[in-house]
């Protein structure tokens, strides 16, 4: 079991997860972050950390396209272990649906 990230980061991008995680195995994308999954050592202390809900064990049903996102972006998103502001319209996007069609981006992060 791993952990992923699910479409409710795409534009919040909390960071709280970053600051809790033993074991740094998030990658910054510019507008959300990622687990590597052969890093996660299925703690779970990231998941009740997410302010926006975003975070998921993979063996919850329906996370198969999150979990190879996931997986895909963090071989060359930069990795990220220091939490920094989220972005100042975040809340305003937390909960909207279909974000992965509209408004992620493929492009990496600033990282550490």
């Amino acid at each position: 079991m791993t952990y992923v990230v699910v479409e409710n980061c795409i534009k919040c991008k909390y960071m709280d997860c970053v600051e809790v995680c033993p074991v740094d195995c998030f990658y910054e994308g510019e507008n959300m972050l990622v687990i590597h999954p052969d890093e996660c050592i299925d703690c779970g202390v990231c998941e009740p950390e997410c302010p926006a809900e975003a975070i998921k064990p993979d063996t919850e049903p329906g996370l198969e396209k999150w979990l190879k996102l996931n997986v895909e972006y963090a071989k060359t998103w930069p990795n990220i272990t220091v939490k920094r502001e989220a972005p100042a319209d975040a809340k305003e996007w937390d909960g909207k649906p279909d974000k992965l069609a509209t408004q992620f981006s493929p492009n990496p992060g600033e990282g550490d």
